[in-house]
Parts: structure tokens; C-alpha cells; sequence
């Protein structure tokens, strides 16, 4: 099988055209680089692909607006992530 290497400019036509993996590609390549403005506006766009890789990131950094802000975006695991870190334990620190 032959290694193709597809670039950004036909992976956002085809996502365009509707193809959902194209959406995926591109969002895999936004990660990669850490763009979260293209992450974001491929989760705009229906990518809910971009809504599990940025839910990775903000639950990570326990980011509890960005969660809100990607469950509002219509990724549904967000906001159980959200839930999750919300009924978590917390540390108290004893004087």
C-alpha cells in the first residue's frame, strides 16, 4: 500500500464537501501542532473527533470553562468530563 501523504488543502476540500474523515485528518493535524483555534472551529463545524482531542486537553489541565464551552458545542462528553471534575474530591490543606 502506498504511503500518501495528503496535504491541508485537499483534506479541507473534501471535509467541505462533507467527508467526516477529512474532518478527522484535519483535526488529527491540529492537535498535532497544537493549533486549538483550528480544533475549535473544527468542532464548529461538527467535528466531534475535535471535541474528544479537546476534551483531552482541557480535562488534563482540569480547564473547567473550556468544557463547559465544548459541551455548549455540542461534544456530550465534555460535559460529562465536566461533571466529573466538578464531583471529584478536593484537597484541603489543614493549617
Amino acid at each position: 500500500m502506498a504511503n500518501m501523504n495528503v496535504d491541508r488543502e485537499t483534506l479541507r476540500e473534501l471535509a467541505d464537501e462533507g467527508n467526516e474523515t477529512a474532518l478527522d485528518r484535519l483535526a488529527d493535524l491540529a492537535d498535532e501542532a497544537g493549533d486549538l483555534g483550528e480544533l475549535s472551529e473544527l468542532l464548529d463545524e461538527g467535528s466531534l473527533h475535535a471535541g474528544l482531542l479537546l476534551t483531552r486537553r482541557a480535562a488534563a489541565t482540569g480547564d473547567l470553562r473550556e468544557l463547559q464551552r465544548i459541551s455548549d458545542a455540542g461534544y456530550e462528553e465534555a460535559g460529562k468530563e465536566l461533571e466529573r471534575l466538578l464531583k471529584a474530591p478536593t484537597e484541603r490543606h489543614q493549617d
